[in-house]
């Protein structure tokens, strides 16, 4: 049993499986060994990341392993949060702002309407880089939150305002979604 190569498959299950962490049985029984084998492996991985000064570690949390930073290191993430962001959207991210860009105010619902999947993290990350903001709450059951664009969102893409976007489709059929975010990002600043 080669267990560098079972090691580095629990590595990147701990990776897949984000900050809920994942559980030694369930571990077992995705690699179809004894929990008490894979328990020997996390700690063994545990402590290769500890002797080899990684950035990240492993920690075990309400009995499953995850992935985490190191405590010591987060006066670095906290730099990093508040640097701006410059980076690429996604392209889920790309058509969630062009349909929030058209249709604002408009509801996280409406939006997944349209785009036919959910949308909270391209919501979370438009939030994140404040493309977009929450502008109130629609009338009805439960009084969803409403998101328009940003004076951020005009910035970036050098915009007076929101009559300089392209002229919006009548609707927005899938195929067409693509062509309408290259149209409306491609006055990007570089």
């Amino acid at each position: 049993m080669d267990y560098q190569k079972i090691k580095a498959v629990i590595e990147g299950l701990l990776f897949v499986s984000g900050s809920e962490g994942i559980e030694a049985k369930q571990l077992a029984s995705i690699l179809e060994l004894d929990e008490a084998e894979v328990l020997d492996l996390c700690y063994d991985l545990q402590a290769d990341f500890e002797r080899e000064g990684r950035g990240i570690q492993i920690v075990e949390v309400a009995g499953a392993f995850q992935l985490t930073t190191r405590p010591e290191h987060a006066v670095y993430f906290e730099k990093l949060a508040y640097q701006p962001q410059h980076a690429t959207l996604s392209q889920a991210a790309l058509e969630t702002l062009a349909i929030i860009a058209y249709k604002q105010p408009i509801t996280r619902l409406e939006i997944e309407e349209i785009r036919g999947v959910k949308c909270e993290k391209a919501l979370n990350t438009l939030l994140a880089k404040r493309l977009i903001k929450e502008s109130g709450r629609a009338e009805g059951p439960g009084r969803p939150i409403l998101y328009a664009t940003t004076k951020e969102f005009l910035e970036y893409f050098g915009l007076r305002d929101l009559s300089q976007l392209p002229n919006p489709p009548e609707l927005f059929p899938p195929e067409d979604v693509e062509e309408e975010v290259q149209l409306l990002f491609s006055k990007t600043k570089t």
